[in-house]
């Protein structure tokens, strides 16, 4: 007979003996989590019969709720390693733990986001990086995930779309209108249709001069737009000036509005810049918005 509470109490451990060991083997993202399903079940399956201080017996899927909430806890920590993520809202929490399930915080490779052009002078048995489309999960998988963390997916629609049984986390360029549209809700974000590299920069140009009347001021006359409410907001704020070569408005937000001056700001932005897979434009853009830091005194 398994006590409830020992069992609770020895899964966090579990877990937090696993997931580092693991990373250490290479085995990350996804395959990490199902990797720790095993051992996680080990504690609950080693008793006939767990029960609750009142006598009830606990059954197997609330156990698996107290699973993935650890899972994913123990993610935050393997994804931040030294620093702390307590100062960062749910939305980073989550961005940080999808990207991370889907490519594991994968290293940057030698490939750049625009150098598709340049493809025809590669050899012809050079190795090309995999095109990256989107950021979806499996619906399930993204519920637990986000329960895990103690967020409800359907009430996250400003970062995730859900459709039929797949979950997609938004690109940032989609995120545009509603990072600096005056109406939120009448700018929500829609699914864009697939583009080339140039296409995706002109409508990253296009939404932004139409979200933030700002950005056709004159040098002297510009103003940058109001800091976000989230860590996270504020980072991809940032990504999209600097993805729309907004460099004055860029600096004014980070320095003039003080958003640089949070160390939570550069900590995200780190942990995003290993989590955003190679070759997509939200690695290029947090790298190009790290790359200021020092030259912003920050």
């Amino acid at each position: 007979m398994g006590d409830w509470r020992d069992v609770l109490s020895e899964l966090p451990k579990r877990m937090h003996e696993w997931m580092p060991r693991l990373s250490s083997e290479g085995v990350v993202g996804a395959d990490a989590i199902f990797a720790c399903l095993g051992p996680a079940l080990e504690i609950f399956s080693r008793y006939s019969r767990v029960e609750k201080s009142n006598g009830d017996p606990v059954p197997l899927k609330e156990y698996l709720e107290h699973v993935w909430a650890a899972v994913s806890k123990e993610a935050i920590s393997t994804i931040f390693r030294d620093a702390d993520a307590s100062g960062l809202e749910p939305d980073a929490r989550l961005t940080a733990v999808w990207l991370w399930t889907i490519g594991g915080g994968a290293k940057p490779t030698p490939e750049k986001a625009n150098e598709e052009d340049e493809e025809d002078a590669e050899e012809e048995d050079a190795p090309k990086a995999a095109k990256v489309t989107g950021f979806s999960l499996e619906f399930d998988a993204a519920r637990k995930i986000a329960q895990g963390l103690g967020i409800h997916l359907e009430k996250s629609e400003s970062i995730v779309e859900v459709k039929g049984e797949k979950a997609r986390l938004l690109s940032v360029a989609e995120r545009t209108k509603h990072l600096f549209g005056k109406n939120a809700k009448e700018t929500e974000a829609k699914p864009a249709p697939a583009k080339k590299k140039k296409q995706v920069t002109r409508s990253l140009f296009e939404e932004f001069e139409d979200a933030v009347p700002a950005a056709k001021a004159t040098a002297t006359e510009l103003k940058a737009p109001p800091p976000g409410t989230t860590v996270l907001d504020r980072v991809h704020q940032a990504m999209i000036m600097f993805g729309a070569q907004r460099g004055e408005l860029l600096k004014r937000f980070l320095v003039n509005d003080g958003v640089g001056a949070n160390a939570n700001f550069w900590k995200l932005a780190q942990a995003l810049a290993a989590l955003y897979p190679p070759g997509t434009d939200e690695r290029r853009w947090v790298e190009g918005v790290l790359s200021r830091k020092k030259s912003l005194g920050q």
